[in-house]
């Protein structure tokens, strides 16, 4: 069986996932077949494995970082929030119905026997998994059902580590607070702190290390990890697009590009590619009145068309971007973005909420979408009008048709590993419009370079496989230089 490490937090957006992608990073360089584990995510962020199963995007990453392919047993339970206190359930990357709050507690101990199921599978296969805890272990009112934070690492056998986020402030008595809140029994299970985000020099910490421990239970700082400005590897969840909104004044030459920010945006990371690009802005818009004119609009992924389409026309910004494609910005709609880009959407089974008729789209495609209850989750190729060919991933309910003699914008040649013949898309007669439902389109190189081109930019090239390996090795090195990495070691051999 795999040794294991738990990266827990003092609370969300801590900065757990980056810490476990890099401590995968870590063991993977030094030779050590490492894999990643969460037993239960709460995000709108998801991904495909090869085998058409859905999983979150951070544990995808994680594999990434290890150097290996991504499986559900990595992400037994997703849970993908709809609103109204709703929430669908993927169990093994398969959807299994949705929850509601007042039956999440009972829901959650019919889950443990799968989630430990998927880790014994993957710790037998792995010499080293880094499992990753979520929110905090210390909530009082939620720690009897869980599932994911210290009740996950005593299956496991994990040393654990608490993550504590100075940038944010109080860190110290996010720590001992933490530790204060815990069963005398947990608290063995907390082997170290590590504090992260730390901007200057950790000697201006001065005693303060030796005082936490003296007041947290003698559990010793392992680490100050640095703030790392600029990091580009993919959050969980939408909130370090917060820090988005308030982009710099477009600079001369910049090709400006703007993303609408939905309350249920889902696979957001797939727009990194362009932001890396040198000489595009990339900036998320929430209000009518940010929005300017652009030389794109992307309408994103969402966990919930309908009632995201519905904000988009009660903030006036179905108003905002077809004026923006009036003065010429060209409008891209990806899953259900492309819906909402289209004449009409239907629910009639109620695969959204309340079994609804008919919602009028943008009108800015000639699509009306149906939607039903099966999902489709596959890695797939798509071959497109031109004849090149990209790779992405689909994850969506809902039928599209166009009307006839409307240009699709490519067809779906594989998915998985099967060959297949599908259309998909659409494309508006002048260019101004498209829509497709594969995720990831822009992390082609070859095609975002020519999108990017064709609205006018003439910036370098930069390829995002490289880039992303780039930033990995750029994160582990950070971690391993902060980190005592024999104490950790140690802990792992307990």
């Amino acid at each position: 069986m795999a040794r294991a490490l738990m990266i827990l937090g003092t609370h969300s957006n801590a900065g757990k996932s980056l810490l476990a992608t890099a401590f995968c990073r870590i063991f993977a360089r030094g030779g050590v077949r490492v894999a990643p584990f969460k037993a239960q995510n709460m995000s709108n962020n998801a991904g495909v494995t090869p085998e058409g199963g859905e999983m979150g995007r951070a544990q995808i990453v994680q594999a990434e970082a290890a150097g290996i392919f991504p499986h559900t047993d990595m992400n037994p339970v997703l849970l993908k929030p709809e609103g109204n206190r709703r929430s669908q359930v993927v169990l093994n990357g398969e959807m299994a119905g949705r929850i509601e709050a007042g039956n999440w507690m009972e829901t959650k101990e019919r889950l443990w026997s799968e989630v430990t199921a998927a880790y014994d599978r993957l710790a037998a296969r792995y010499d080293v998994v880094v499992l990753e805890g979520a929110g905090s272990p210390a909530e009082i009112n939620l720690k009897a059902g869980d599932i994911v934070n210290l009740r996950m690492a005593g299956h496991a056998g994990a040393s654990c580590l608490l993550v504590g986020d100075i940038d944010r402030g109080g860190v110290f008595a996010a720590l001992a607070g933490t530790m204060l809140l815990l069963e005398p029994e947990e608290r063995l299970q907390i082997g170290g702190f590590l504090i992260n985000r730390f901007r200057g020099d950790p000697a201006l910490l001065g005693d303060g290390l030796e005082m936490l421990k003296e007041r947290a239970f003698g559990v010793p700082t392992l680490g100050v990890i640095p703030y790392l400005p600029d990091l580009r590897i993919a959050d969980e969840d939408a909130v370090p697009l917060e820090r988005d909104r308030s982009a710099a004044a477009l600079k001369e030459g910049q090709l400006d590009v703007a993303v609408i920010h939905l309350p249920r945006i889902a696979n957001f990371d797939e727009f990194d590619a362009l932001a890396l690009e040198p000489g595009v802005r990339l900036r998320y818009v929430e209000r009518a009145e940010d929005l300017g004119s652009p030389a794109a609009v992307i309408l994103p992924g969402t966990k919930a068309t309908l009632s995201d389409l519905a904000w988009l026309r009660e903030r006036g910004l179905d108003r905002a971007v077809a004026a923006a494609h009036g003065r010429g910005a060209q409008v891209v709609g990806i899953c259900g973005g492309y819906q909402m880009a289209g004449e009409w959407l239907a629910d009639p089974l109620g695969m959204e909420g309340e079994p609804a008729e008919q919602a009028a789209g943008l009108g800015l495609l000639p699509v009306v979408t149906t939607f039903s209850a099966q999902k489709e989750t596959h890695q797939a190729v798509m071959r497109l009008r031109d004849g090149e060919t990209v790779r992405g991933y689909e994850i969506h309910t809902g039928d599209s048709r166009v009307r006839e003699g409307t240009a699709r914008f490519g067809v779906i040649i594989a998915r998985g590993w099967r060959t297949v013949r599908i259309p998909d898309g659409a494309a508006a007669a002048d260019g101004s419009a498209w829509g497709t439902y594969l995720h990831g389109i822009f992390e082609n190189d070859s095609f975002r370079h020519s999108w990017l081109r064709g609205l006018g930019w003439s910036g370098a090239l930069a390829a995002t496989t490289a880039l992303r390996n780039r930033e990995y090795d750029r994160l582990a090195d950070a971690v391993e230089e902060a980190v005592d990495w024999r104490a950790v070691e140690a802990l792992m051999l307990n």
